[in-house]
């Protein structure tokens, strides 16, 4: 079984030859830790005298330590111990040793006039016996202690004490004093703290605002830019396709008059309907089927009217009427060959 849950004071037990003599033990070293001017080590050989016919078997370390920790719940179990596993008489006997061991110097302690008390009260030993057994062992009554709480007992065993007291509260006060004052002074640092780290977030944050702003109208400077850009390049292109339409147009008129000119001059026999057809594609008689394909297609690229869209009503007609023949001279000349 583990032994985590047991105190240091159970342990002892668990592992002592006589529990009542570890009991006992406890108990004296209670009274022995209340003992004015005395050692740790005028306290152990004390107790080691007064026990030294018990069997428990362990140290004395750890049942003194117990007994400086003041721990109540191992000294009401250690009197338990006592009162169900002794007699009665043993139970005076333990408080013999407990009067004896707390009045060696023929004094005893304000603690331990209550501790005597209360061990009486706890090993069932009655008020009037713990006051017979008392006086038998010291030739004195066991007076009632007197109270700490009253300024009589000040004043008997501590003159200094009210002039003391006096000190005490002169330096509590300054001790207050001085912390209110450093309280005020870090409220202050924190304000100003506050004050510095609100300022330094507003700071940050119109200057985020400033590069928000900063980055829209360069943005809208550089839409505006490509906008104009674009338009300009358009601009340039349809320039440059209308120009290029105009020279098209200039050289096949040029080309239609002088071949009318030619023709004119030379007066020739009027052609079949092949060669007109092969004319109007720019062919000479004798041209393959693939040579009629690849001139259309070309005449068509130069002469469709969707190229004329942006010109007059009047030359978009004229395209429409030469793209025209080109298509028939193209059918015929493909039914024919």
């Amino acid at each position: 079984m583990s032994t985590a849950r047991f105190s240091p004071f159970e342990l002892l037990l668990l592992k002592s030859r006589s529990q009542v003599d570890t009991a006992t033990l406890l108990l004296l070293g209670w009274v022995l830790v209340h003992r004015q001017h005395v050692s740790e080590g005028q306290r152990r050989r004390r107790l080691a005298q007064v026990t030294s016919q018990f069997r428990h078997g362990h140290e004395l370390g750890p049942v003194m330590s117990i007994a400086h920790s003041q721990d109540l719940h191992a000294i009401q179990l250690a009197a338990e111990v006592v009162r169900k596993e002794c007699s009665k008489e043993r139970s005076l006997s333990v408080m013999h040793q407990a009067i004896t061991v707390a009045t060696d110097d023929g004094d005893i302690s304000l603690a331990n006039h209550y501790i005597l008390r209360f061990l009486a009260d706890l090993l069932n030993v009655a008020p009037a016996t713990l006051g017979t057994l008392f006086q038998e062992l010291t030739g004195q009554p066991l007076r009632q202690p007197e109270d700490p709480s009253r300024d009589a007992y000040w004043q008997a065993h501590d003159p200094d004490y009210y002039a003391r007291k006096a000190r005490e509260e002169a330096e509590a006060a300054q001790r207050a004093k001085a912390s209110q004052a450093e309280q005020e002074q870090q409220q202050r640092a924190k304000a100003d703290k506050q004050q510095e780290k609100q300022q330094e977030k507003k700071q940050k944050q119109q200057e985020k605002k400033q590069q928000k702003e900063d980055a829209r109208r360069a943005k809208a400077r550089a839409e505006q830019s490509s906008a104009e850009q674009a338009k300009a390049e358009k601009a340039r292109a349809e320039q440059a396709r209308q120009e290029q339409a105009r020279q098209e147009r200039a050289r096949q008129e040029q080309a239609q008059e002088e071949s009318r000119q030619r023709q004119q001059r030379s007066s020739p026999p009027p052609p079949d309907r092949t060669t007109r057809a092969l004319a109007v594609l720019g062919l000479t008689p004798g041209a393959s089927k693939t040579d009629v394909r690849r001139a259309y297609r070309r005449m068509a690229q130069l002469h469709h009217p969707d190229r004329f869209y942006s010109d007059s009503e009047h030359q978009v007609a004229l395209a429409s009427a030469r793209f025209q023949r080109i298509k028939n001279a193209y059918d015929y000349l493909m039914q024919t060959y």
